[in-house]
């Protein structure tokens, strides 16, 4: 059943049940009506009796005539007594007493048949019921056009809104809806187009991030390539040729040892080349320093590539983090490093890691050119905001234009304490 059906059957019932009440009601103090003029009636019928008994020449047929349920037959010495018809279930229900007349033989010889007559009384009861039941029917047909007038309109609204939902489902993020006069569809429309912009907004960030991803991935196989291939393939064929050189010059002692000593440096060399690779692919330095220390060896490094003056304050009594939590503390912070180094244009660098109130924090800031507005988080701030949601705490950035930029990264205890 539809909802119009529910909301119709569930209205029909109320009305109903209140129409049943009211003729509840309105039939018991009828009948207490309808009891109290028949006693009436049954009271006259006895004064007739009285009289056709004491003084039967004053009861004359005008005196029967119009008198308020009680029926009065003149009866002929021929005529038969009138028949008494069955009582419907209301006049049996409203009237539970005798219907059945009597005849009062006068003492002139004349013959009088009266009954009590509830007729009258119970087609005002009935026509009583029927008006209520016809308003009642009024009012249900009226409510009824009623609610399917206000609810259609909802109904419209809300097939609109599953039609959207339905092609959102399937792909298409540019559906809109249209707003409508009643403020409360034009709200519902404004939050539906705000969702679908968002999602619309959050597939073209994720398909920028996927080309940015592939691009940053092929860069760095470019690079692993170009370093094995230019810098450490040179070097072992340096290594080779002066091996080959020194076994040749076995005769001839300074050349040979003049051979060694360059094989010695190249090999020197080829490790400095392996250990640079190494750390850019993984730091290894996580799994023998402790976090403080594997963070300033870090800041040491950049300062002396970069240029750039690199102050650190790290405390001493750093919770314990599992291996997977510090590699993404030092990506994190690296990666920061690497934003200030290319965009900041800076001077300085600060660099704080302190427990505090039932959190573990890091601030880094810069005292570089800032920005002026929000700023488009690019793959590298992608990558801090995914490792700050990995340690389970909340990235923040901060900028103003000539103050530079300062991230703060808040990372619960518990899930430092781990």
């Amino acid at each position: 059943m539809s909802t119009l059906g529910r909301i119709g059957l569930w209205v029909t019932l109320f009305f109903a049940a209140v129409a049943l009440v009211c003729l509840i009601v309105l039939l018991r103090q009828a009948r207490h009506d309808v009891q109290r003029e028949l006693d009436a009636a049954q009271a006259v019928v006895a004064q007739l009796r009285v009289l056709a008994l004491r003084d039967a020449a004053a009861l004359q047929p005008d005196l029967t005539e119009g008198l308020r349920h009680v029926r009065a037959h003149w009866l002929n010495a021929s005529d038969a007594i009138p028949q008494t018809p069955e009582p419907d279930w209301l006049t049996a229900w409203l009237y539970g007493g005798s219907m059945s007349g009597e005849t009062l033989a006068l003492a002139d010889g004349r013959r009088l048949w009266v009954s009590v007559e509830p007729r009258d009384e119970v087609d005002e009861v009935r026509d009583s019921l029927v008006q209520l039941l016809a308003l009642f029917a009024l009012a249900l047909v009226v409510s009824l056009l009623a609610i399917r007038w206000a609810v259609r309109r909802g109904l419209r609204v809300l097939a609109e809104l599953l039609g959207a939902l339905e092609q959102v489902s399937r792909g298409r993020l540019e559906v809109r809806l249209a707003g409508h006069g009643q403020p409360e569809t034009r709200l519902l429309a404004d939050h539906f187009n705000r969702m679908a912009g968002a999602l619309q907004q959050a597939r073209a960030d994720n398909s920028e991030l996927t080309q940015a991803l592939l691009a940053l991935q092929e860069r760095e196989r470019t690079h692993l390539a170009q370093a094995l291939h230019d810098d450490l393939g040179q070097y072992v064929a340096g290594i080779r040729a002066q091996a080959c050189l020194a076994n040749a010059l076995s005769g001839q002692p300074q050349a040979q040892r003049n051979a060694l000593i360059g094989l010695e440096r190249n090999c020197g060399l080829l490790q400095e080349g392996f250990r640079a690779l190494t750390r850019e692919l993984y730091p290894v330095m996580l799994e023998h320093l402790s976090l403080d220390a594997a963070i300033r060896q870090l800041g040491e490094q950049w300062q002396a590539t970069q240029g750039i003056d690199c102050r650190m304050r790290l405390s001493r009594h750093l919770p314990e983090l599992p291996l997977a939590s510090r590699a993404h503390l030092y990506r994190l912070l690296q990666e920061a490093l690497t934003n200030v180094a290319r965009h900041a244009r800076a001077g300085r660098v600060f660099i704080r890691l302190q427990p505090g109130a039932g959190h573990l924090r890091l601030w880094v800031r810069d005292d570089g050119r800032g920005a002026a507005g929000p700023v488009r988080a690019g793959i590298g701030l992608r990558s801090m905001i995914e490792r700050a949601r990995c340690l389970g705490g909340e990235l923040k950035v901060l900028s103003r234009p000539g103050r530079g930029w300062a991230i703060r990264l808040d990372i619960p205890m518990l899930e430092a304490s781990r």
